[in-house]
């Protein structure tokens, strides 16, 4: 052990990790390393975590030039020269970030910052990576000396492989993975994500302090424990994580007020406090429970939430800009500009704290309604096609309310000509709003014998669209990166293809979650609902019901 002892302040360090041995690492097949990783196998013993950590970063792919140690060697006396380690001043790509100590010792608290100046000289195209200091002082209790620790996070921070992303470092990057984490809230913590909109002036901000949960505010013996399934499996561990914190944050906390005057303060005390409610293996445990979207499900999300920012010209920090685009949603549906005949400013409200963070920002614009347009399906495409995506909202002549985000241009159901038509991506979902609140997930439509008594069944195969040879290259004229597989952006085969939206001449139907499916005729005004296994046995809302007004909402940056 004591050649991995020289940073490390061993009456601060968990005692367990001193003294238990273990075996020495000889797998190399993934599925192996993942099932020890989460396990904890080299949790135990301080010297083996170190040769892990060692051998684990050292199979990174990296650019061919990517500095090593003999290059902080060089370089660590002409950049920090006499000046005190404690003085030496932060780059400002780490954003005023916490520079946790752990356990380290004084020696080791000091190596932080001369590392990462040396690493600021070395990748001058880093401009945004507030994770580097917790990475920096958390590899350095496995570090033979300063020079070792250097070339491991220059290792992870020189990634080259385009399938594996590590740390984010720049702002593009950083602020686009807040949106994502945002978007998973929304989907796997909805009871947590309801609590973040009522009591806080701005979800996105809090949503933004998820990195700092992990890479700051964290207890050394969690997240080491990240750290090791993190090597292994990559970034979407972190985002695991984040979503348990957040649960365990919304169970413990739950009825409670808060104790102090911001949420977002709650939550990082509690992170910091975190073994007096969930230990290390609890937290893992929940993390590993979720049932997360695929890795690439979640980078066609990241590149949709990147690629808003891009068109609204957000890719540095910029204070000015930045405080515009991350208005709250509450200042998202203005009450002054905004008139529905079915849904109040605060139900609308609700609404746009449900849909992708990406869209939350833009105002809601009205594109349809019977009152004005007639029952007509055809004016209903006609009014709703060339935007996407769109906010349907019902009411029945029963005072129910309900609706459903739409994530696909009405203009893709033209691809199966006369048949009726299957599109959308795994981001739809429908919702009822009376006589309560309530939103179902998504769900690929599982019954397309709610269309006409008339319609033939090889009418309701999936569109020519979801069999499109890999070299078709389809336009989008909406310009708009849909995520979840969908199959006009990323050519995927029939078997995947998206099935959440139906559209014909005769009918419409819309997929929900938990087995939910709404039902609309040609003349707009009778439906019918679907609901094999209902969310608390309560459906959408009645399995047969007149539409008293229809309206289609659009979106307006």
């Amino acid at each position: 052990m004591d050649e991995y002892n020289r940073f490390v302040d061993w009456d601060k360090m968990d005692v367990t990790a001193q003294s238990q041995d273990a075996k020495e690492l000889t797998c190399t097949e993934f599925q192996e390393l993942k099932q020890l990783a989460r396990q904890g196998y080299w949790a135990k013993n301080h010297s083996l975590r170190a040769k892990v950590y060692h051998k684990l970063i050292h199979n990174i792919p990296c650019r061919t030039v990517t500095p090593d140690a003999n290059v902080y060697r060089d370089i660590v006396v002409k950049i920090v020269g006499k000046r005190s380690s404690s003085s030496l001043p932060l780059p400002e790509f780490v954003d005023n970030s916490l520079v946790p100590t752990y356990c380290l010792n004084t020696e080791g608290i000091g190596a932080v910052r001369k590392i990462i100046l040396c690493i600021a000289n070395q990748f001058p195209d880093i401009s945004f990576c507030p994770a580097l200091p917790s990475v920096i002082a958390l590899l350095l209790h496995y570090s033979k000396d300063e020079a070792e620790c250097f070339e491991q996070v220059c290792r992870i921070l020189a990634c080259n492989d385009p399938s594996k992303r590590l740390i984010d470092q720049t702002f593009l990057a950083f602020e686009s993975s807040c949106m994502t984490f945002g978007d998973l809230v929304n989907k796997y913590c909805q009871a947590a994500h309801k609590l973040m909109v009522a009591v806080s002036e701005d979800v996105l901000e809090v949503y933004s302090d998820w990195q700092r949960w992990l890479f700051g505010e964290l207890p050394m013996v969690y997240i080491a424990r990240v750290f090791d399934v993190f090597l292994v499996e990559g970034y979407k561990v972190l985002y695991r994580v984040a979503l348990a914190l957040l649960k365990f944050f919304h169970k413990v906390r739950a009825g409670q007020p808060m104790e102090s005057e911001s949420v977002q303060q709650d939550i990082r005390a509690f992170v910091r406090d975190i073994a007096k409610s969930v230990s290390p293996e609890r937290l893992l445990e929940k993390a590993f429970a979720i049932r997360l979207f695929s890795r690439k499900e979640i980078q066609l999300l990241q590149m949709a939430n990147e690629k808003a920012l891009q068109q609204k010209g957000i890719t540095v920090k910029q204070k000015s800009c930045l405080c515009v685009f991350l208005q709250n949603v509450h200042l998202a549906v203005h009450a002054e500009n905004f008139k529905s005949e079915i849904v109040s400013v605060k139900e609308m409200r609700d609404i746009w704290s449900w849909i992708p963070e990406r869209f939350a920002l833009c105002q809601p614009l009205l594109l349809f309604t019977t009152l004005e347009h007639g029952c007509s399906l055809s004016r209903f495409y006609s009014h709703s096609e060339g935007h996407e995506p769109t906010i349907l909202l019902i009411k029945t002549t029963a005072k129910e309310v309900c609706g459903a985000y739409l994530s696909t241009d009405w203009g893709e159901r033209r691809r199966g000509g006369n048949k009726l038509s299957f599109f959308g991506t795994g981001e739809c979902f429908v919702f009822r709003l009376q006589p309560e609140v309530e939103r179902y997930e998504w769900v690929i439509i599982k019954h397309p014998e709610l269309a006409t008594a008339g319609s033939e069944p090889e009418n309701h195969t999936p569109p020519a669209s979801s069999t499109l040879s890999s070299g078709t290259v389809l336009p989008d004229p909406s310009d708009r990166l849909s995520p979840f597989l969908s199959a006009r952006h990323f050519n995927l085969p029939s078997k995947t293809a998206s099935m959440f939206m139906a559209g014909s001449s005769e009918c419409i139907i819309i997929g929900g979650g938990d087995g939910q499916a709404l039902y609309l005729d040609a003349d707009l005004n009778h439906g019918r609902t679907s609901h094999c296994n209902t969310f608390n046995n309560q459906a959408l809302c009645s399995e047969s019901f007149q539409i008293s007004v229809l309206e289609v909402w659009g979106f307006r940056d």
